[in-house]
């Protein structure tokens, strides 16, 4: 009888949520599945006055990975636009990139503008974000 490798351990995601800093009731929900390979992170947001059951546009949804040749210079690829939150998907997928030096992949349905947030607010959210990701991260390794 043949012998098949032992499937890869099962990994569970790691599902957070906590306030934005400065953003008037606004929670940060992240979804976080560390593997072999990569690392999936999601990203959303939720508000008191958001009802059960409406439904939320997925947002935009980035690759990302360091360069081998340059390990400072992060490649990203846009796999699913939406325009309103492109930006900063890519920008948290890059810095997550940078900072694991292993290819990520972020889902982002946040946007900073329709939230109101000050550039000041909007940078302490995703540093808020950022930090969360990596220290769950490297729990996880």
């Amino acid at each position: 009888m043949a012998e098949f490798p032992a499937p890869a351990q099962a990994t569970c995601p790691i599902e957070l949520s906590f306030p934005l800093p400065k953003a008037l009731h606004t929670s940060a929900h992240i979804h976080l599945t560390v593997l072999d390979s990569c690392t999936v992170v999601f990203l959303a947001t939720s508000t008191p006055g958001d009802s059960a059951g409406s439904v939320k546009p997925m947002g935009s949804f980035i690759y990302a990975m360091p360069d081998r040749m340059s390990p400072r210079s992060i490649i990203s690829t846009t796999l699913y636009i939406s325009s309103s939150t492109e930006e900063y998907a890519t920008r948290i997928a890059k810095i997550l990139a940078r900072r694991m030096g292993a290819p990520v992949y972020v889902g982002c349905s946040i946007d900073p503008a329709a939230l109101s947030l000050t550039p000041e607010e909007e940078m302490e959210g995703l540093t808020k974000i950022v930090d969360t990701v990596i220290d769950k991260w490297q729990e996880r390794r």
